[in-house]
């Protein structure tokens, strides 16, 4: 298992944290999502490390942006 932690921003409350763990977890291999809206971050514990481009494109499905990897 891994554990990728990424920055995103745009978010406020509790709905943007429930609408990007509902895109992201609808990748391959993801066992768990955690979102900290306070801090901007998202992270994700998969089977195998996750193509960043693929967690980006899901964030942004949800409407907020990927910043980048921590």
């Amino acid at each position: 298992m891994t554990e990728q932690t990424y920055t995103i921003e745009g978010m406020t409350c509790a709905h943007c944290a429930g609408a990007v763990s509902r895109e992201v977890r609808k990748i391959d291999g993801v066992n768990d999502v955690r979102v900290d809206v306070a801090a901007g971050v998202l992270t994700v514990d998969a089977a195998a490390a996750l193509s960043d481009a693929d967690v980006a494109a899901a964030v942004d499905e949800a409407g907020y942006t990927l910043v980048g990897a921590r």
